[in-house]
C-alpha cells in the first residue's frame, strides 16, 4: 500500500486524474456530416441504430443494423494518428480498416459508393 497523507482525499485524486486528460470528441462539423451520411442510410432501410462512444484515446460512431448486434460499421477518430495515416477511419465488423485518411468526407465516401454501386 502507498502511504497517504492524512489531508488528501483518494477521491478528489482520482477526480482529478479524470479531468487532466479530457475525451477525444467529434465536433459539430464532423458530426453533422456523419448523421446526415446515418440519416440517409435510416431512410433506406440500411441502418437502424448508432452509438456513440468518446474515450481518451478516440472517439468513435458505430452503426449498427438492429441494436442487438455487434457494429456492421464504426467510424474513429483518433488524434494520434493526425501525422501518419490520418485521423479518421473506417473500420468493418470483422475489423478491416476499410479506409484511412485525413479528411472526413473523403473517408466516408466508402459507406456512400459501396451502397450506390449495389
Amino acid at each position: 500500500m502507498s502511504s497517504m497523507s492524512g489531508d488528501t482525499d483518494p477521491s478528489e485524486a482520482r477526480a482529478a486524474e479524470r479531468t487532466t486528460a479530457p475525451a477525444v470528441t467529434f465536433n459539430r462539423i464532423e458530426l453533422n456530416r456523419i448523421l446526415n451520411l446515418y440519416g440517409r442510410m435510416v431512410a433506406d432501410g440500411e441502418w437502424r441504430d448508432y452509438a456513440i462512444d468518446f474515450l481518451r484515446d478516440r472517439a468513435v460512431f458505430s452503426v449498427f443494423r438492429r441494436a442487438s448486434e455487434v457494429p456492421i460499421y464504426r467510424i474513429e477518430k483518433d488524434p494520434r494518428l493526425a501525422r501518419k495515416q490520418g485521423i479518421y477511419s473506417v473500420i468493418s465488423a470483422s475489423g478491416l480498416i476499410l479506409r484511412r485518411g485525413h479528411e472526413l468526407d473523403r473517408v466516408l465516401l466508402v459507406i456512400d459508393r459501396k451502397l450506390a454501386v449495389v
